[in-house]
């Protein structure tokens, strides 16, 4: 038997070797990433000549309790897509990072990890060495954040980086505040705020969380020659009830407007006096309101008008601070229980019915959001600011989208925006927290040694003492309590400060302007993290300096963010860019929405892919990213699942094997100009243009799930299933003239396409890139987007 013959081997492709296997990201990001950030292009002032038009963006500062979920992730393609694409389009791109202190979120964290760890509070271990830990917490969350951000590829100028709570932020603040105290729109009032006995903090509206719920409306009357009846879900904040508010128009309670009443109610001496009042509806329930002033803004705003006295009946721990043995130091749910026992005892309580009901909530602690009146710092929105053309700062935020100098992306926004800033409400911006910027107001023991000799420490005998403001050393110690009585608020129901006299200091270590001596405290209150990332457009720029980068790049082209923290952060750089720069701080906002899974469901920890790294380990940065941007317009939610994220990591692999055929097939061609093209290869190179100058026109219009969407679809089920499969034949002809013209066909629709997808998957595209045999290319991150 003869031998058999041996088999033919068949050559390999004289091509880069990478390419004879699948595409593997593990072996390409984080070398890619490495070259690009050696290249110095993240850098605006290092990018070639023919960038020159400014185009800036801010990325929005990740708070440092953690790491990166799904939805940093969603911002961080969009964004860095935004700035590629700009970068190839020839413009000067500066894409800011940072990172956010985020004050009540990060002292929340530490707290709970030292009291779990050690058993310890923040007070046993004093303020400084408090902060020390924080700050600590902090620094580590950091590292890891910037290692997650750099791992999405993102293009930021890191040399810029900044921080919501380093000395130039620190400084900015500091000029922020004073400008304004000066122009008198911050002010030191006491009004009804929302408190967080759990957090012991002040909270902002918009931290608020509302849970669904149940509860009791109970109606009752105060008394039984009471003539009106009454309806709360909170019957034991009625011990600090002191009117009760009828229509102007409701005829069956005309007869006792301006009456007034003495009553016994569980326990306490309570004096009702019947108002009318615009704001109260007949139809809703009995059409009488129980005015609690110190407990309810609704109600704190009527007794402004009507000039009602403000008696709070709950304290700062949620418990009552009432006289009387039945209520006293009684938590609010127990109070709660006594009160509508004692109502049903005396044969007061007319109806009890169960109702659906929100819980407010704090965002950051999960306590029940108590309404409490207290003395605090605001900002004044509605006041009229002479330098701004008499117009308030409510007006500015206002007119700026009104007039369309700020643009909104998607455009329904804008009118979620006019409606929330038409009933926006003075912004209290002071917290009793120890992490974060201190108020830069400072009192001097000198200039108030009268006042601070008179105070008295502690409470009176008889309990009368309702409000209490303490003043503390830098390390937290108790130092003295400035009081208020009852009589005191009934006088100055309108607003009440404190008898002593301060000043704001811009540098950190002031003297008294007054005195020039150094026997002086600052306020141990911190301001809103809103108030410091309200800056963050214009101090990483340099504010209040005025720097190049300043007057280049601010207002920045584009804001970048979800649609859920418009009123927590796009409302508060809008007032403080317009007030403090007399500009806008960014010329269109682009608002993402929240990520689900697949089925709809919010995103958590507990279901769903939802650790940005893990699923960039498994599939990829490329194949994340275009999962993230493809079909999700601006606006809309993001439905991710690991079957979408296999498909993009499939697409990634799918544009490899085009690149292996293409470079196969054109082994010896010199790509350069135009050759004699057959009638097909040009009519395909023209659609092929046509199909790009479709997807820049929704690049350039936000339409970014449209222009991704386009280029899968093309690439996969154009290029690679239509055209390579017609070219085979073509690439195996005899005349010279048809291969030239097929080959250059391909190698042209590679080129394009590879530019087009770099924005959306930069990683392998820089890689395919860097093999292509284009004559004088440079890094794909700064060629021209269009050929």
């Amino acid at each position: 038997m003869e031998p058999s013959p041996e088999k033919k081997k068949i050559p390999e492709p004289n091509i880069p070797a990478l390419f004879l296997k699948p595409y593997n990201p593990k072996d390409t990001e984080g070398r890619i990433y490495e070259m690009w950030e050696k290249s110095g292009y993240f850098n605006p002032d290092t990018l070639p000549a023919r960038h020159t038009e400014p185009f800036s963006m801010v990325l929005p500062p990740p708070n440092v309790t953690g790491t990166l979920h799904m939805g940093h992730a969603l911002m961080l393609a969009l964004e860095d897509m935004m700035a590629r694409y700009a970068r190839m389009k020839g413009k000067k791109v500066l894409w800011l990072p940072g990172t956010d202190h985020a004050a009540i979120a990060t002292q929340s964290k530490v707290e709970t990890l030292i009291y779990k760890e050690e058993g310890k509070r923040r007070h046993d271990l004093g303020r400084d060495a408090f902060l020390e830990r924080v700050k600590a917490y902090a620094s580590q969350s950091h590292d890891t954040i910037v290692h997650q951000t750099k791992k999405m590829g993102s293009s930021l100028d890191w040399s810029r980086e900044a921080y919501t709570l380093d000395d130039k932020r620190n400084l900015a603040v500091r000029t922020a505040f004073k400008q304004m105290y000066d122009d008198d729109i911050i002010y030191r009032g006491y009004r009804v705020v929302n408190w967080d006995p759990k957090g012991q903090t002040t909270i902002s509206d918009d931290e608020i969380v509302y849970t669904p719920g149940k509860a009791t409306l109970y109606t009752f009357r105060y008394a039984k020659d009471f003539p009106i009846a009454i309806a709360t879900t909170r019957p034991e904040t009625k011990v600090g009830d002191v009117a009760v508010a009828v229509h102007p128009s409701d005829e069956r309670y005309k007869a006792y407007v301006g009456k007034e009443y003495d009553i016994e109610f569980a326990g306490e001496k309570i004096h009702i006096k019947i108002i009318a009042d615009e704001s109260v509806d007949p139809a809703f329930g009995t059409g009488a309101l129980g005015v609690t002033p110190a407990h309810s803004q609704i109600d704190y705003d009527i007794a402004q008008r009507h000039k009602l006295p403000i008696i709070p009946v709950i304290n700062e721990y949620a418990k009552m601070s009432v006289k009387g043995a039945l209520l006293s130091d009684k938590k609010t749910a127990e109070a709660r229980t006594i009160v509508a026992t004692w109502l049903r005892d005396n044969g007061l309580m007319e109806k009890e019915e169960e109702i659906e009901q929100n819980l407010s909530t704090a965002e950051r602690t999960g306590g029940i959001v108590e309404p409490l009146p207290k003395l605090q710092w605001f900002i004044n929105v509605t006041k009229p600011i002479e330098h701004r053309g008499g117009k308030s700062l409510k007006e500015l935020m206002l007119s700026v989208v009104r007039d369309q100098t700020i643009e909104f992306v998607p455009d329904r926004f804008a009118r979620v925006y006019v409606n929330w800033i038409e009933n926006l409400r003075d912004w209290c911006i002071s917290r009793q927290i120890w992490f974060g910027h201190q108020v830069p107001f400072y009192y001097c023991f000198d200039c108030n040694r009268a006042q601070f000799s008179s105070l008295p420490l502690g409470r009176d005998g008889d309990g009368d003492h309702i409000f209490t403001t303490t003043i503390g050393d830098h390390h937290g110690n108790f130092i003295a309590d400035f009081e208020h009585t009852r009589r005191e608020i009934r006088e100055k129901s309108v607003s009440l400060d404190t008898s002593f006299s301060g000043f704001v200091a811009v540098e950190n270590s002031p003297t008294c302007p007054i005195c020039k001596g150094r026997n002086i405290i600052q306020d141990q209150d911190t301001l809103d993290t809103w108030f410091s990332s309200g800056l963050w457009t214009f101090s990483t720029l340099g504010w209040p300096e005025k720097t190049q980068d300043l007057a280049t790049y601010h207002p920045t082209t584009v804001l970048e963010t979800g649609y859920d923290i418009i009123f927590f952060w796009v409302a508060r750089m809008i007032l403080m860019s317009t007030y403090l720069l007399g500009d806008v701080p960014f010329r269109t906002v682009y608002l993402h929405g929240i990520m689900r899974n697949k089925d709809g469901s919010k995103m958590s920890k507990s279901q769903g892919a939802v650790d940005p790294l893990a699923m960039i380990e498994k599939y990829g940065t490329d194949a994340l990213r275009m999962s993230l941007v493809v079909g999700t317009g601006p606006g809309s939610d993001c439905k991710l699942s690991e079957e979408k994220l296999k498909a993009y990591k499939n697409f990634a692999n799918k544009l490899w094997n085009i690149t292996r055929f293409v470079l196969s097939s054109t082994e010896g061609y010199t790509y350069g100009e135009r050759p004699s093209l057959s009638d097909n290869d040009a009519r395909l190179i023209e659609e092929c243009d046509t199909y790009l100058s479709d997807v820049e026109k929704d690049m350039d219009a936000y339409r970014y799930h449209l222009a991704s969407e386009k280029l899968y679809a093309y690439v996969w089920h154009t290029f690679a299933d239509v055209i390579i499969e017609a070219s085979k034949p073509l690439l195996a002809s005899e005349d010279v003239a048809v291969r030239d013209s097929i080959r250059y066909t391909l190698l042209y629709i590679l080129e394009r396409s590879i530019r087009a997808l770099h924005p959306m998957m930069p990683y392998v595209t820089e890689e395919i890139w860097s093999h292509l045999p284009i004559p004088h290319k440079k890094m794909l991150m700064i060629e021209t987007w269009t050929r």
